[in-house]
């Protein structure tokens, strides 16, 4: 093996045919000989491209609809054969195998099928076998042989042939061999989960997972760490689909804090009215509906101002020029919504740091998903939190029902608290969170640091009382004693949801009960690490 080793003898076949004949025609122009099969050497002899098919070398016609057709020594020995080895050129001899010294093949599209829901005969039909058989033998073979497995990558093959007279260096073969080793990897984890879920294997004996890199990142969490963004193809509305329309690159947290606060504004449908989730630090700082995106952010914004700062705004409907005004007057991370309008894009301009995202629509919450999480030595999975309660789906447990607008906010401060970490307490009023305790490790506490942030809210705003005066809290799990529920009464909420489930639901009902509350459970809870 030595360092360059020249490119004379390429075979092609690609079902994406993105760039092909314009490869092919650079190739051909650099004396390279093309193998091809099927579509692509039709697509490459109709633009007049001298191609010779792989049919003519093996001997052997295509057949079984295509699925046969470089399963063949002739192709693999050519891929496989060591250059410098004199037992497997003396193979080659005596079998009349040829070198191919590049390989260009991207693979039939599987994961395009799997979009847009084609059936599960369809999907085996969109399994390549020629394709990653020939990749991995390719790539095996790096020291000798240059593997092409994506569009992106034409052009740098071809300047690499230029700056090496027709040549390529093993750095640039070994950087293709592991790119090629990641596409065959990434479209075997399609195929694996796919299956698995078609067959409702929940907990395979294997799970993979791949991504294709997005973004480098500047870092991660922290300056002194290393990231980068990496997506999955899936077409769920988000920051991963999102258009940027200014403002600097995202950076790790700007993802995450964005995608969560995405994630929440999604629980508020558009049809239901205006909503405006603004997010710190992965929690919301500030939840609410209102007559207008306008209204919806002021509301949320008087949630708690402070935290407000340098956070991220997320809204169910098209960001108009008023509501882009109002946020202006902060400084805000990223603003993220279906769409913007032309006048919210002027004002936006003049905020050069911010960055404004726009999905096309929002994503259907009860879409069904996996969540990863990685732990030392392993990973843990996870359905998406879908969880959902209806007003017919509570159980009133205290003497007094609550009244249909406590009803309402009861139903807002749950969704709310679906999306806050545990411990978590949201109080609401009027469509809108006026407290909101998050990660605590007492149930207790997140209810005084919520109350407290309330009235420190209050005293900011020039009220005479506390938002949370007149509420009503939401608990993400069950009251344990009766200690969390009687600060949130004293804080002057009026009524509870919560899972219930405590062996001391009994005392903590009994208190309601002495203190006037309302109380419903849900039988479900929403804990959230």
């Amino acid at each position: 093996m030595t360092d360059l080793y020249p490119a004379k003898r390429a075979l092609i076949s690609v079902s994406d045919k993105t760039g092909l004949i314009e490869l092919a025609k650079s190739l051909e122009a650099r004396r390279v000989e093309i193998l091809s099969t099927g579509g692509s050497a039709k697509a490459m002899r109709d633009a007049g491209v001298a191609v010779k098919d792989v049919a003519d070398v093996t001997g052997f016609p295509e057949m079984m609809d295509g699925r046969v057709k470089t399963l063949h020594p002739k192709v693999h020995g050519g891929l496989l054969a060591l250059r410098d080895n004199a037992e497997h050129t003396a193979a080659m001899d005596e079998h009349g195998i040829g070198g191919i010294d590049l390989l260009v093949v991207n693979l039939y599209p599987f994961e395009a099928a799997l979009a847009r829901g084609a059936d599960y005969d369809e999907m085996i039909e969109n399994i390549d076998i020629g394709g990653p058989a020939m990749i991995r033998a390719a790539a095996k073979n790096h020291g000798f042989v240059t593997t092409v497995v994506d569009v992106e990558d034409y052009d740098a093959l071809l300047a690499e042939l230029d700056g090496n007279d027709g040549q390529t260096s093993y750095s640039f073969r070994q950087k293709m061999a592991q790119i090629a080793y990641a596409r065959t990897g990434a479209y075997d984890a399609a195929v694996s989960t796919w299956m698995a879920n078609a067959i409702g294997e929940q907990a395979p004996r294997r799970r993979v997972v791949a991504g294709t890199l997005a973004q480098t990142l500047r870092y991660g969490e922290n300056p002194h760490q290393k990231a980068a963004f990496y997506v999955d193809g899936s077409d769920r509305p988000g920051v991963s689909t999102a258009e940027q329309h200014q403002g600097k690159e995202l950076s790790y947290n700007n993802i995450n804090d964005t995608d969560a606060a995405f994630e929440l504004v999604s629980e508020f449908l558009p049809m239901n009215g205006p909503a405006c989730a603004i997010i710190k630090h992965a929690n919301p700082c500030g939840v609410a509906r209102g007559d207008t995106l306008l209204d919806a952010y002021k509301r949320a914004f008087d949630c708690d101002r402070t935290s407000a700062f340098g956070g991220i705004i997320a809204l169910n409907g098209t960001l108009d020029g008023a509501t882009a005004e109002e946020i202006s007057q902060i400084f805000t991370e990223v603003v993220i919504a279906p769409e913007a309008d032309d006048d919210a894009k002027e004002i936006f301009a003049k905020k050069k740091n911010l960055r404004l995202l726009t999905t096309g629509k929002l994503p259907e919450v009860t879409a069904s998903a996996m969540t990863i999480r990685q732990v030392a030595g392993g990973y843990l999975f996870q359905d998406k939190d879908n969880g959902r309660i209806l007003m017919d789906d509570l159980k009133v447990v205290t003497k007094r029902a609550p009244t249909e607008a406590e009803m309402n906010d009861l139903l807002f401060a749950w969704k709310v608290a679906k999306h806050v970490k545990s411990n978590a307490i949201v109080y609401v009023k009027d469509g809108a969170t006026v407290g909101v305790g998050a990660g605590q490790m007492s149930r207790v506490d997140s209810c005084r640091i919520a109350a407290r942030k309330s009235q420190d809210m209050a005293e900011a705003l020039g009220l005479s009382a506390p938002l949370t005066q007149g509420s009503v809290v939401a608990s993400d799990a069950f009251f344990p004693f009766a200690d969390g529920l009687l600060t949130a009464a004293e804080a002057g909420a009026t009524a509870v949801i919560q899972p219930g489930g405590s062996m001391r639901d009994d005392e903590v009902i009994a208190a309601a009960d002495e203190a006037g509350l309302a109380m419903v459970v849900t039988g479900m809870r929403h804990f959230r690490h």
